[in-house]
């Protein structure tokens, strides 16, 4: 499985962007948007990469060449959660990178369910970024009587029919679908029964939840539509 984290590592950070609310200084509480979310945990490879370079001091301008923005733009999103480095010193990269661990959750571990033991949910369970992130491969389900029992990288693949004994038994708290779209909500359904707040849904279709249930979605048709929409109109 040597090639999972090339052929996943798009998705990673979408385990990290389950919205943030903070308390503004008025004691309101403000809602940070998606893409403020998913811009902080670019921010944070692109510091884990410096760090293993060595370097101890980022400035905006860097931070923002590496992740294709502007350094207002990376100066601004910061600025929603306090304040960092010092004008004209820059970042120091270890502590902007434990900040903001500390701010995308990262600074405790999250037990994480699968749903569906075919190609995606075995290679998923293979995929090393998610330990490395505090993010801990529990448990995996299927329906399929011929998967139950099988061995997935360390797990045994478990009754899906047993789900809310299993959420409870292991603790969960994301659950990743990775089955066919047409049984997606009805394993959806089960999830939020047993308690599940927080799903990664890799099937090709639109879920409904609670409002208080977080759905993101990974469908890698969708994004090689956008490339193919790039492609045709590209002058």
């Amino acid at each position: 499985m040597g090639n999972v984290n090339k052929k996943y590592g798009f998705f990673y950070e979408y385990l990290l962007n389950f919205e943030k609310i903070i308390t503004n200084d008025g004691g309101k509480m403000k809602k940070i948007s998606d893409s403020t979310i998913r811009r902080m945990s670019k921010y944070y490879r692109s510091l884990e990469q410096l760090i293993d370079r060595g370097v101890e001091t980022v400035s905006s301008d860097t931070l923002a060449e590496m992740d294709g923005i502007t350094s207002a733009q990376v100066r601004k999103d910061l600025s929603f959660f306090g304040t960092f480095g010092k004008r004209g010193f820059g970042y120091n990269t270890k502590s902007l990178k434990k900040q903001i661990e500390n701010i995308l959750g990262l600074y405790r571990t999250w037990n994480v369910a699968i749903v569906g033991a075919g190609n995606i949910g075995r290679a998923l369970t293979d995929y090393a970024e998610f330990k490395k992130q505090g993010f801990i491969i529990r448990l995996i389900m299927d329906r399929d009587p011929s998967k139950i029992g099988q061995q997935v990288h360390g797990l045994t693949v478990k009754d899906f029919n047993d789900v809310k004994e299993l959420i409870k038994e292991e603790q969960i708290d994301i659950a990743i679908i990775a089955v066919p779209a047409e049984n997606a909500q009805a394993v959806a359904d089960k999830l939020v029964e047993a308690g599940v707040k927080a799903i990664l849904n890799f099937a090709p279709r639109s879920l409904k939840v609670p409002p208080d249930v977080m759905v993101k979605y990974e469908n890698m048709a969708v994004e090689m539509e956008a490339l193919s929409y790039f492609l045709s109109n590209k002058r």
